[in-house]
């Protein structure tokens, strides 16, 4: 087998991807790094080689809480210094809050502390738009794309997702499509993928054992499966598809 070449900095695509750390935003950053991507990422948290084990992912990493929007500007000027002047094709908006109750309930609309809704809506909805404004320069300069991670519970009451989560999906879901109309003189498409119930860490069994049968495909999601979706909207086979939607549930809506 030859040996893998490398493409130069001036080849390579490039992809900004906000919470990074585990489920979806990991399996997504792993599946575009294989593809030959560099990915720059974004979270509270700081870069753990140990979990995160792709290329130059401790250089390619910027530290900012998402939830204060004070902090956006520092962070994009962060993004713009490791460009380097390169384009950016793709932005990815998969960072997400979702609060519970000190029981590890769902927080309803009679109880969601003040704080609590402007929180979730700077990091689920403020935060994506501020990254797309920030960086319009370099999606321009890469015919770039965005996606916007939204969820199921943007269209309906969910059982465990709260009244400030699954409110603040459904507005970047409108602003998705706000979004494309307005990127698309660019060149830039805009899209979301709203997915279902997706194995994650933080996804019990008896949480699993409770939704599959509600599900006509019977199981739930992977990540891989939603990491896919994400491939399939940066590459040229999307390149008439913008505004859109796409649900990953397995059915459950149907």
């Amino acid at each position: 087998m030859p040996p893998k070449i490398e493409p130069s900095l001036a080849e390579q695509k490039n992809m900004v991807l906000t919470g990074a750390s585990r489920g979806i935003g990991h399996a997504t950053v792993k599946l575009f790094s294989d593809a030959g991507w560099r990915i720059i990422t974004c979270s509270r948290q700081r870069f753990d080689s140990d979990l995160c084990p792709w290329n130059s992912g401790a250089d390619d990493h910027v530290e900012v809480d998402l939830s204060d929007y004070r902090a956006l500007p520092g962070a994009i000027a962060e993004i713009k210094e490791r460009l380097g002047g390169l384009p950016l094709h793709a932005l990815i908006n998969n960072a997400g809050l979702s609060p519970k109750n000190d029981e590890g309930g769902r927080l309803t609309s009679l109880t969601t502390p003040v704080d609590t809704w402007m929180s979730v809506f700077h990091v689920n909805f403020l935060a994506p738009i501020l990254l797309a404004r920030g960086l319009f320069d370099e999606l321009n300069d890469g015919a770039g794309t965005v996606v916007n991670v939204t969820s199921i519970a943007g269209s309906r009451v969910h059982p465990f997702a709260g009244t400030a989560y699954a409110t603040s999906k459904a507005a970047l879901a409108c602003l998705t499509r706000e979004m494309a109309h307005d990127f698309a003189p660019y060149g830039i498409r805009v899209n979301a993928i709203a997915p279902g119930e997706i194995k994650t860490d933080i996804l019990s069994p008896e949480t699993e054992a409770m939704l599959v049968p509600v599900i006509p495909m019977r199981r739930i999601g992977t990540p891989d499966e939603v990491a896919k979706v994400i491939y399939f909207l940066c590459s040229d086979a999307a390149s008439y598809v913008t505004g859109e939607e796409i649900k990953i549930n397995g059915g459950q809506h149907v």
